[in-house]
Parts: C-alpha cells; structure tokens; sequence
C-alpha cells in the first residue's frame, strides 16, 4: 500500500470485514500510532475504525498480531520482539543498540529502552534476581 510510504509515522492495518482474520494489509511499522480501515469491497470505499475492540465485538485486540480474544492475559502472541520480548516485535534501526550489562545487542534505541523498564520491572517483582540493568 503506498499510503504507508508517506505515512510512517503511522501503522496502517485494513481489514477485509470486521473480523480479526481477515487482514488485507498490515505495514507493520513500529509506532503507538494507528490507522485502522474496513475495506468496503461493494462501495469500493475504505472506513475508518475508531474503536477496534468494539467494530471487532473483542473484549482484548492485540496490538502486535491484531487477534481478537476475551481477554488480554490469555493471549499468547506470536509477534514479540526477539530482543526486548516487547509485542508488537521492534522495527530494526540502521545499528544495532550494544549493552554492556548483559553483552547483547538491540534493534534500536527505543527497543534498548523498551528491555531496560521490564528489566526494572522484573527486578522489582523478584528481589534480589540478577537481570540486566544499565
């Protein structure tokens, strides 16, 4: 879709219908903000979907994958990020984010960043665990 060339500060996702299985486009770009379309294929015309949770009647829409389940706890996502374990998965920056603490390297600043808060979290949650923390 060439609409997610000029927008990429934007991920754009277009739905077929308002099911969480039928995704006609998915730019898979790495940012909190969204666009999200229901292709109309009778008018030939693309809507906006405000709430995705609601047009998709899902109680939980991961933001990662964009399956629909009852709740957010029992899904299991496929498309976390290798490196900071963060869903939905880290684009890839030009150079890699190297830590000293724990010797590996990152796919981008915001992914080096996005690793040291749940490193802090863990830590604060088991006391005394030896995490990587810069």
């Amino acid at each position: 879709m060439r609409f997610q060339e000029h927008f990429k500060e934007y991920r754009i996702v277009v739905f077929g219908g308002l099911n969480c299985d039928d995704i006609y486009f998915d730019g898979q770009v790495e940012s909190e903000k969204r666009i999200n379309l229901v292709y109309d294929d009778v008018k030939r015309h693309y809507h906006v979907i405000n709430n995705l949770t609601s047009a998709l009647t899902r109680r939980y829409v991961c933001r990662g994958c964009n399956k629909g389940c009852r709740r957010g706890v029992t899904h299991k996502c496929g498309e976390t990020c290798s490196d900071c374990k963060s869903i939905p998965p880290c684009m890839y920056s030009e150079e890699r984010v190297p830590c000293e603490s724990c010797n590996r390297n990152f796919r981008s600043r915001t992914c080096f960043e996005k690793q040291d808060k749940q490193a802090g979290r863990q830590e604060r949650l088991r006391k005394g665990a030896k995490l990587c923390r810069v």
